[in-house]
């Protein structure tokens, strides 16, 4: 992926992942805080300051002030871009949004499963349209055959994914320990909190045994944790194993796939991604409006 589409696809996500999302009728929003729902009447005031309120009205006019004409040029954008690829049948391969997919996941934290499935869903949408666009700012710009052979094979591994797990584990001296561990498990007790009271690991310990995603080639990778994390599901924890440091009970929360690439098959978007550096053009949508009959309140 280029630094290019990185850099956009970083900063579409962070917009939209603001924590605040409004739902609105004519009498009464919803503001989404994270996961909590806030029921607020329009009338009404949404902040008070010794006394002296901000209302509903004017949150609202200084939103659609401050950010409308951003947000609804966002929504042509998309909308541009949708109908476009739709009508020059491009498309982006499955295989590239998986990898996609897996590279912003290994950037994440510890996450819930609903959490990712919503994450992941945000993300598909993103993925699809930045590559869509990538490809219809570029389809008029050739890149010579011999070009895209001696790119891909100087850098067309990076472009594939190394098979990773995100795991925690609690390390401990014994199977009685580790035993005595899996039995408060069970009971339902929390995982990283077992973690730091019982794992002689010091260094992951005070962060709930979390290890973060590794590449099962890494050499970092510990000792015995592949062959175990193989056979288990997704936020699920082992039975007690023998380790290097101890014995070791690790919860695996994510296994991603390695999804390795033909020439063939990312040969389209090596050559977009090119076209794109030879046309010094950024990944925005303007130069697109032209094509289509536009009008919104902001102007032609």
């Amino acid at each position: 992926m280029s630094r290019k589409l990185l850099l956009a696809l970083i900063v579409v996500l962070l917009i939209t992942n603001i924590a605040t999302l409004l739902f609105w009728d004519n009498e009464q929003s919803i503001v989404r805080n994270n996961d909590e729902e806030i029921e607020i009447n329009n009338d009404g005031s949404v902040a008070s300051i010794d006394g002296e309120a901000i209302s509903y009205e004017e949150w609202m006019d200084s939103l659609r002030n401050s950010y409308g004409e951003n947000q609804l040029e966002a929504m042509i954008d998309q909308a541009v871009v949708n109908q476009l690829a739709e009508a020059k049948k491009i498309d982006v391969h499955e295989k590239v949004i998986e990898r996609e997919v897996a590279l912003l996941t290994s950037m994440q934290g510890v996450t819930g499963e609903q959490e990712f499935e919503e994450k992941e869903e945000e993300w598909r949408e993103d993925i699809r349209y930045r590559y869509q666009l990538q490809q219809l700012l570029t389809e008029d710009t050739s890149i010579p055959e011999e070009e895209v052979e001696s790119y891909y094979n100087q850098y067309g591994n990076e472009y594939d994914f190394a098979s990773s797990m995100q795991l925690s584990h609690i390390v401990v001296q014994n199977f009685e320990t580790a035993e005595k561990v899996i039995g408060e498990l069970e009971e339902g007790a929390s995982f990283d909190l077992l973690a730091q009271e019982y794992s002689i690991d010091e260094e992951s310990a005070s962060d709930g045994g979390y290890l973060g995603f590794i590449r099962t080639n890494s050499q970092f990778f510990p000792n015995g944790y592949e062959e175990v994390a193989a056979d288990m599901e997704e936020y699920s924890y082992s039975e007690p194993f023998e380790a290097d440091t101890g014995v070791a009970i690790i919860y695996l929360h994510r296994k991603l796939q390695s999804i390795d690439f033909t020439y063939d098959e990312i040969k389209p978007y090596v050559e977009s991604e090119l076209a794109l550096n030879e046309m010094d053009q950024s990944l925005q949508a303007d130069p697109l409006w032209e094509e289509l009959d536009i009008e919104w309140i902001y102007g032609e």
